[in-house]
């Protein structure tokens, strides 16, 4: 295994979690987000643009799974630092959402930048 993964095997991926309502990974894929609706999840934030590396999954191709198991999927790429429309777009995301979610981009970094950026 590549010693940089994230990834303890390719079905479960390396969660961060941030508070009870928010947690991080890094890319997650369509076959993923049944066991991530099995651990609680009920909504998911995608913070990573589409086409921001060859082999990853659209964002389309996650929200269909996510809504084939009753989640709510958002996405909000951020190419850099979040600007105050992805910190905005979060905060509604948050306030509208019962229970954990999770967001995830390439290795979960810009996902925790922009919920710490909701919280300060």
């Amino acid at each position: 295994m590549w010693p940089f993964s994230l990834f303890h095997n390719s079905s479960q991926r390396k969660i961060r979690k941030i508070d009870e309502q928010f947690s991080t990974a890094g890319q997650i894929r369509p076959e993923d987000i049944k066991g991530l609706a099995h651990q609680g999840f009920v909504a998911i934030v995608c913070a990573r643009p589409d086409n921001e590396q060859r082999d990853q999954p659209s964002f389309a191709e996650i929200a269909h799974a996510a809504r084939q198991y009753g989640m709510k999927a958002v996405h909000i790429p951020v190419g850099g630092v979040p600007s105050p429309d992805h910190i905005h777009r979060l905060k509604k995301v948050m306030a509208t959402t019962d229970g954990p979610v999770l967001s995830y981009c390439r290795s979960g970094a810009r996902s925790a930048a922009l919920y710490l950026s909701i919280r300060r």
